[in-house]
Protein backbone atom coordinates (compact mmCIF):
# COMPACT_ATOMS: atom_id res chain seq x y z
CA UNK A 1 0.00 0.00 0.00
CA UNK A 2 1.60 3.46 -0.96
CA UNK A 3 1.71 5.40 2.21
CA UNK A 4 3.91 8.32 0.53
CA UNK A 5 0.73 10.71 0.80
CA UNK A 6 0.41 10.29 4.34
CA UNK A 7 4.76 11.08 4.51
CA UNK A 8 3.89 14.44 3.18
CA UNK A 9 0.89 14.67 5.26
CA UNK A 10 2.55 14.61 8.27
CA UNK A 11 5.59 16.94 6.58
CA UNK A 12 3.33 19.76 5.92
CA UNK A 13 1.38 19.08 9.73
CA UNK A 14 5.15 19.08 11.05
CA UNK A 15 5.62 22.35 9.41
CA UNK A 16 2.18 23.79 10.47
CA UNK A 17 2.94 22.64 13.93
CA UNK A 18 6.92 24.76 14.09
CA UNK A 19 4.84 27.48 13.39
CA UNK A 20 2.12 27.37 16.41
CA UNK A 21 5.47 26.89 18.46
CA UNK A 22 7.02 29.74 17.33
CA UNK A 23 3.81 32.03 16.82
CA UNK A 24 3.43 30.78 21.15
CA UNK A 25 6.07 32.86 22.30
CA UNK A 26 6.01 35.57 20.12
CA UNK A 27 5.07 38.87 21.71
CA UNK A 28 1.59 38.81 20.53
CA UNK A 29 0.61 35.51 21.44
CA UNK A 30 2.02 36.19 24.58
CA UNK A 31 -0.12 39.25 25.54
CA UNK A 32 -3.47 37.65 24.06
CA UNK A 33 -2.72 34.85 26.54
CA UNK A 34 -3.37 32.13 23.53
CA UNK A 35 0.54 30.58 24.07
CA UNK A 36 -0.63 27.48 26.08
CA UNK A 37 -3.25 26.71 23.98
CA UNK A 38 -0.93 27.00 20.91
CA UNK A 39 1.70 24.69 22.33
CA UNK A 40 -1.18 22.10 23.30
CA UNK A 41 -2.13 22.03 19.30
CA UNK A 42 1.52 21.73 18.41
CA UNK A 43 1.87 18.93 20.98
CA UNK A 44 -1.04 17.34 19.37
CA UNK A 45 -0.16 17.70 15.96
CA UNK A 46 3.28 16.67 16.29
CA UNK A 47 2.11 13.12 17.40
CA UNK A 48 -0.39 13.09 14.80
CA UNK A 49 2.14 13.65 11.92
CA UNK A 50 4.72 10.93 14.12
CA UNK A 51 1.59 8.37 13.25
CA UNK A 52 1.78 9.35 9.79
CA UNK A 53 5.38 8.66 9.74
CA UNK A 54 5.06 5.38 10.96
CA UNK A 55 2.34 4.53 8.21
CA UNK A 56 4.71 5.70 5.94
CA UNK A 57 7.58 3.13 7.46
CA UNK A 58 9.44 7.06 7.83
CA UNK A 59 11.50 6.18 11.50
CA UNK A 60 13.60 8.86 10.66
CA UNK A 61 17.30 10.26 11.71
CA UNK A 62 18.26 13.04 14.13
CA UNK A 63 20.46 14.77 16.05
CA UNK A 64 21.77 14.33 19.69
CA UNK A 65 21.38 16.93 22.16
CA UNK A 66 20.82 17.46 25.89
CA UNK A 67 17.51 18.61 27.60
CA UNK A 68 17.65 20.08 31.53
CA UNK A 69 14.81 17.84 33.27
CA UNK A 70 14.36 19.14 36.75
CA UNK A 71 18.04 18.64 38.40
CA UNK A 72 19.62 15.96 36.34
CA UNK A 73 20.38 16.19 32.75
CA UNK A 74 19.27 13.55 30.40
CA UNK A 75 19.91 12.95 26.71
CA UNK A 76 16.87 13.19 23.96
CA UNK A 77 16.60 13.20 20.19
CA UNK A 78 16.11 17.06 18.86
CA UNK A 79 15.45 17.46 15.11
CA UNK A 80 16.77 20.47 12.83
CA UNK A 81 13.93 22.56 12.14
CA UNK A 82 12.15 21.61 8.32
CA UNK A 83 14.03 24.33 6.75
CA UNK A 84 17.22 22.70 7.27
CA UNK A 85 18.53 19.35 5.39
CA UNK A 86 17.77 17.04 8.20
CA UNK A 87 14.79 14.69 7.02
CA UNK A 88 11.94 13.98 9.70
CA UNK A 89 10.09 10.87 10.70
CA UNK A 90 8.29 9.63 12.90
CA UNK A 91 11.23 9.35 15.76
CA UNK A 92 12.03 13.00 15.66
CA UNK A 93 8.17 14.03 15.76
CA UNK A 94 7.82 12.24 19.08
CA UNK A 95 10.41 13.86 20.36
CA UNK A 96 9.58 17.14 19.86
CA UNK A 97 5.89 16.32 21.19
CA UNK A 98 7.99 15.01 24.36
CA UNK A 99 9.51 18.36 24.81
CA UNK A 100 6.10 20.65 24.65
CA UNK A 101 4.69 18.41 27.01
CA UNK A 102 7.83 18.69 29.03
CA UNK A 103 7.41 22.47 28.69
CA UNK A 104 3.68 21.85 29.92
CA UNK A 105 4.60 20.10 33.12
CA UNK A 106 3.17 17.03 31.49
CA UNK A 107 5.34 14.31 32.60
CA UNK A 108 3.30 11.22 31.80
CA UNK A 109 2.77 12.29 28.46
CA UNK A 110 6.63 13.68 28.37
CA UNK A 111 7.59 10.29 29.36
CA UNK A 112 5.17 8.60 26.52
CA UNK A 113 6.09 10.43 23.87
CA UNK A 114 10.01 9.70 24.60
CA UNK A 115 9.14 5.58 24.68
CA UNK A 116 7.28 6.27 21.45
CA UNK A 117 9.96 8.06 20.29
CA UNK A 118 12.16 5.06 21.23
CA UNK A 119 10.19 2.43 20.05
CA UNK A 120 10.34 4.34 16.66
CA UNK A 121 14.25 5.15 16.77
CA UNK A 122 14.43 1.06 16.97
CA UNK A 123 13.95 0.46 13.51
CA UNK A 124 16.61 2.88 12.31
CA UNK A 125 18.81 4.20 15.06
CA UNK A 126 18.75 1.71 18.03
CA UNK A 127 21.78 4.39 19.94
CA UNK A 128 19.20 7.14 19.77
CA UNK A 129 16.63 4.87 20.74
CA UNK A 130 18.30 4.37 23.47
CA UNK A 131 18.70 8.38 24.65
CA UNK A 132 14.64 8.08 24.57
CA UNK A 133 14.13 5.54 26.42
CA UNK A 134 17.08 6.86 29.27
CA UNK A 135 14.69 10.13 29.09
CA UNK A 136 11.62 8.36 30.05
CA UNK A 137 13.10 6.34 32.94
CA UNK A 138 14.24 9.63 34.25
CA UNK A 139 10.71 10.91 34.14
CA UNK A 140 9.65 7.67 35.46
CA UNK A 141 11.74 7.43 38.34
CA UNK A 142 11.31 10.73 38.67
CA UNK A 143 7.31 9.85 39.49
CA UNK A 144 8.09 6.84 41.90
CA UNK A 145 7.16 5.33 38.62
CA UNK A 146 9.95 2.19 39.40
CA UNK A 147 8.33 -0.92 37.49
CA UNK A 148 7.69 0.93 34.69
CA UNK A 149 11.33 1.91 34.79
CA UNK A 150 12.37 -1.31 34.82
CA UNK A 151 10.47 -2.42 32.19
CA UNK A 152 12.37 0.02 29.97
CA UNK A 153 15.54 -0.79 31.10
CA UNK A 154 15.22 -4.56 29.77
CA UNK A 155 13.87 -2.73 26.37
CA UNK A 156 17.88 -1.64 26.80
CA UNK A 157 19.05 -4.53 27.68
CA UNK A 158 17.58 -6.00 24.74
CA UNK A 159 18.74 -3.19 22.35
CA UNK A 160 22.73 -3.53 23.53
CA UNK A 161 22.13 -7.51 23.47
CA UNK A 162 20.63 -7.53 19.41
CA UNK A 163 21.59 -4.60 17.67
CA UNK A 164 24.61 -3.25 19.57
CA UNK A 165 26.36 -6.54 20.94
CA UNK A 166 27.48 -5.01 24.13
CA UNK A 167 26.67 -7.57 26.75
CA UNK A 168 28.61 -5.66 29.40
CA UNK A 169 25.85 -2.65 28.79
CA UNK A 170 22.94 -4.90 29.02
CA UNK A 171 24.09 -6.43 31.86
CA UNK A 172 23.70 -3.34 33.28
CA UNK A 173 20.76 -2.32 32.65
CA UNK A 174 18.93 -5.71 33.75
CA UNK A 175 20.81 -5.43 36.67
CA UNK A 176 18.94 -1.76 37.33
CA UNK A 177 15.66 -3.31 36.37
CA UNK A 178 16.04 -6.40 38.42
CA UNK A 179 16.78 -3.59 41.39
CA UNK A 180 14.00 -1.42 40.86
CA UNK A 181 11.59 -4.96 40.73
CA UNK A 182 13.06 -5.89 44.16
CA UNK A 183 12.45 -2.77 45.42
CA UNK A 184 8.51 -2.89 44.20
CA UNK A 185 8.36 -6.56 45.59
CA UNK A 186 8.11 -7.87 42.14
CA UNK A 187 10.33 -10.85 42.76
CA UNK A 188 9.64 -13.02 40.04
CA UNK A 189 10.40 -10.04 37.50
CA UNK A 190 14.20 -8.88 39.70
CA UNK A 191 14.74 -12.97 39.19
CA UNK A 192 13.95 -12.88 35.20
CA UNK A 193 16.05 -10.33 34.80
CA UNK A 194 19.30 -11.42 37.18
CA UNK A 195 19.06 -14.86 35.36
CA UNK A 196 19.86 -12.88 31.74
CA UNK A 197 23.18 -11.83 34.24
CA UNK A 198 23.82 -15.05 35.50
CA UNK A 199 23.92 -16.54 32.11
CA UNK A 200 25.81 -14.00 30.65
CA UNK A 201 28.48 -13.68 33.79
CA UNK A 202 29.34 -17.36 33.27
CA UNK A 203 29.88 -16.81 29.48
CA UNK A 204 31.59 -13.81 30.33
CA UNK A 205 34.18 -16.40 32.60
CA UNK A 206 32.71 -14.18 35.77
CA UNK A 207 31.80 -17.21 37.66
CA UNK A 208 31.40 -16.00 40.87
CA UNK A 209 29.18 -13.40 40.29
CA UNK A 210 27.16 -16.16 38.20
CA UNK A 211 27.07 -18.44 41.02
CA UNK A 212 25.49 -16.05 43.65
CA UNK A 213 22.67 -15.29 41.24
CA UNK A 214 22.02 -18.67 40.73
CA UNK A 215 22.43 -19.56 44.23
CA UNK A 216 19.96 -16.45 45.01
CA UNK A 217 17.55 -17.21 42.45
CA UNK A 218 17.73 -20.64 43.83
CA UNK A 219 16.74 -20.34 47.21
CA UNK A 220 14.27 -18.19 46.11
CA UNK A 221 12.29 -20.46 44.39
CA UNK A 222 13.18 -23.76 46.18
CA UNK A 223 10.15 -22.52 48.76
CA UNK A 224 7.50 -21.86 46.11
CA UNK A 225 4.91 -24.48 44.75
CA UNK A 226 4.86 -23.27 41.47
CA UNK A 227 8.26 -22.39 41.63
CA UNK A 228 10.28 -24.94 43.17
CA UNK A 229 10.73 -27.40 40.14
CA UNK A 230 13.05 -24.75 38.34
CA UNK A 231 15.15 -24.76 41.58
CA UNK A 232 17.33 -27.86 40.61
CA UNK A 233 18.09 -26.02 37.32
CA UNK A 234 19.13 -23.09 39.11
CA UNK A 235 21.54 -25.31 41.30
CA UNK A 236 22.76 -27.00 38.78
CA UNK A 237 23.82 -23.94 36.95
CA UNK A 238 25.65 -23.06 39.66
CA UNK A 239 26.90 -25.90 40.39
CA UNK A 240 28.74 -25.60 36.63
CA UNK A 241 30.30 -22.47 37.54
CA UNK A 242 31.71 -23.56 40.58
CA UNK A 243 33.00 -27.09 38.47
CA UNK A 244 35.14 -24.90 36.06
CA UNK A 245 36.55 -22.47 39.09
CA UNK A 246 37.59 -25.48 41.07
CA UNK A 247 36.79 -29.74 41.51
CA UNK A 248 36.38 -29.21 45.17
CA UNK A 249 33.72 -26.48 45.13
CA UNK A 250 31.80 -28.11 42.86
CA UNK A 251 31.53 -31.17 45.33
CA UNK A 252 30.47 -29.19 48.57
CA UNK A 253 28.08 -26.70 46.64
CA UNK A 254 26.62 -30.37 45.48
CA UNK A 255 26.43 -31.46 48.56
CA UNK A 256 25.56 -27.86 50.04
CA UNK A 257 22.17 -27.76 47.37
CA UNK A 258 21.02 -31.21 48.60
CA UNK A 259 21.11 -30.18 51.91
CA UNK A 260 19.19 -26.95 51.48
CA UNK A 261 16.77 -28.73 48.86
CA UNK A 262 16.39 -32.04 49.55
CA UNK A 263 14.44 -32.97 46.08
CA UNK A 264 17.55 -32.07 43.95
CA UNK A 265 19.03 -35.33 45.57
CA UNK A 266 16.93 -37.33 42.81
CA UNK A 267 17.15 -34.91 40.07
CA UNK A 268 18.36 -36.08 36.85
CA UNK A 269 21.09 -32.83 37.34
CA UNK A 270 22.29 -34.23 40.12
CA UNK A 271 22.99 -37.01 39.20
CA UNK A 272 24.97 -36.05 36.08
CA UNK A 273 26.97 -33.45 38.36
CA UNK A 274 28.02 -36.76 40.89
CA UNK A 275 29.06 -38.90 37.51
CA UNK A 276 30.91 -35.76 36.04
CA UNK A 277 33.09 -35.30 39.43
CA UNK A 278 33.85 -38.75 39.54
CA UNK A 279 35.06 -38.77 35.86
CA UNK A 280 37.21 -35.55 36.17
CA UNK A 281 38.08 -37.12 39.01
CA UNK A 282 39.37 -40.21 37.33
CA UNK A 283 40.58 -38.10 34.81
CA UNK A 284 38.20 -40.19 32.35
CA UNK A 285 37.05 -38.18 29.39
CA UNK A 286 34.91 -40.88 27.71
CA UNK A 287 33.30 -41.58 30.96
CA UNK A 288 32.24 -37.56 30.96
CA UNK A 289 31.31 -37.31 27.36
CA UNK A 290 28.93 -40.67 27.89
CA UNK A 291 27.47 -38.92 30.94
CA UNK A 292 26.51 -35.49 28.67
CA UNK A 293 25.56 -37.95 25.99
CA UNK A 294 23.62 -39.83 28.20
CA UNK A 295 21.60 -36.89 29.69
CA UNK A 296 20.94 -35.26 26.31
CA UNK A 297 19.38 -38.15 24.82
CA UNK A 298 16.31 -37.25 27.59
CA UNK A 299 17.07 -33.80 28.28
CA UNK A 300 18.54 -31.69 25.43
CA UNK A 301 21.40 -29.11 26.71
CA UNK A 302 21.57 -25.51 25.34
CA UNK A 303 24.15 -24.13 23.92
CA UNK A 304 24.91 -22.43 27.17
CA UNK A 305 25.17 -25.34 29.27
CA UNK A 306 27.37 -27.18 26.06
CA UNK A 307 29.74 -24.46 26.33
CA UNK A 308 30.04 -24.65 30.12
CA UNK A 309 30.47 -28.85 29.50
CA UNK A 310 33.13 -28.45 26.78
CA UNK A 311 35.12 -26.07 29.32
CA UNK A 312 34.65 -28.38 32.08
CA UNK A 313 35.41 -31.32 29.96
CA UNK A 314 38.90 -29.29 28.48
CA UNK A 315 40.83 -29.48 32.23
CA UNK A 316 40.74 -33.51 31.96
CA UNK A 317 44.68 -34.15 30.76
CA UNK A 318 44.59 -35.64 26.99
CA UNK A 319 41.01 -34.34 25.81
CA UNK A 320 40.23 -32.94 22.40
CA UNK A 321 37.74 -30.70 23.87
CA UNK A 322 34.02 -31.88 22.57
CA UNK A 323 31.17 -33.42 23.82
CA UNK A 324 30.66 -36.15 20.98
Amino acid sequence: MDNSGKEKEAIQLMADADKKVKSSGSFLGGMFGGGHHKVEEACEMYCRAANMFKMAKNWSVCESATLKLGSSYCAVCVCNSLASHSSPGAGNAFCKAARLHLQLQNKHDCATSFIDAGNAYKKSDPNEAIKCLNAAIDIYTDMGRFTIAAKHHISIAEIYESELVDIEKAIAHYEQAADYYKGEESNSSANKCLLKVGAYCAQLEQYQKAIEIYEQVGANTMDNPLLKYSAKEYFFKAALCHFIVDELNAKIAVEKYEEMFPAFSDSRECKLLKKLLEAHEEQNSDAFTEAVKEFDSISRLDQWHTTLLLRIKKTIQGDEGDLK
